[in-house]
């Protein structure tokens, strides 16, 4: 890649995120830190408005934007493909949305872009959750936006019915079946809970806020240093 093309992705990559790591952009543009350190350093030293430090993270400055770009003809055939896959997994309203998200995308876009993106010989089954997973999977993404709180009645794998009071933090698709990430107030620690085997489910008007050793980053810790099952 050219050290211009590195420049711009830059400015894409963090314009794109609430923080940027040097880590996770040296990681994504497959150079070595020491160099998006440097990289950085040049493009405030142009002007661009990248807030932040090295061991921190980057942010673009609040009001500074680039003129719209058009997508390339593999770009547009990639989210194409996403949306085809993701479309039968998600939720029926955030379904809709990617596909009117997409219908706009495309039809700016070039006639010779247009038409590969949309001959794409890429598909996916329709298979995916039941309606009532689904219109689940809706209320839960919606409380973990609102930071609401849940009660919900919950059938595990062995058939135990038990009542969980619930901070909902984040619903995981695992191929065959999606599963809510929350902290329980029953048990005191994180849980994980099958959204195709929850009973009932109220979203109630208590909110919550984030505490030390409750929230998502504490549990995306948590799992990262689990002993691996691997030899």
């Amino acid at each position: 890649m050219r050290r211009a093309d590195r420049l711009f992705q830059i400015v894409q990559l963090v314009r794109g995120r609430r923080l940027s790591t040097a880590d996770f952009l040296a990681e994504r543009l497959q150079v070595s830190v020491r160099t998006v350190y440097r990289d950085i350093a040049d493009l405030q030293a142009q002007g661009v408005p990248l807030e932040g430090a090295a061991g921190v993270g980057y942010r673009m400055r609040a009001g500074f934007d680039l003129p719209p770009l058009m997508f390339t003809r593999e770009e547009a055939q990639a989210l194409v493909a996403s949306v085809r896959i993701a479309r039968p997994r998600l939720d029926t309203t955030l379904a809709d949305h990617a596909e009117m998200a997409l219908v706009k995308i495309i039809g700016v876009l070039p006639p010779a872009v247009r038409a590969a993106a949309e001959g794409l010989a890429l598909f996916a089954a329709a298979a995916g959750p039941d309606a009532a997973t689904r219109e689940r999977l809706a209320r839960l993404r919606e409380a973990v936006e609102q930071r609401r709180k849940l009660q919900v009645r919950y059938l595990d794998l062995g058939d135990s019915l038990s009542e969980r009071r619930l901070r909902p933090l984040g619903c995981f698709h695992w191929d065959a079946v999606w599963t809510l990430a929350a902290w329980c107030e029953k048990r005191e620690a994180f849980r994980s809970f099958r959204v195709d085997r929850i009973e009932e489910l109220t979203v109630l008007d208590e909110s919550f806020r984030d505490e030390p050793g409750k929230t998502l980053a504490d549990l995306q810790r948590a799992v990262d240093h689990m002993p691996s099952s691997k030899p």
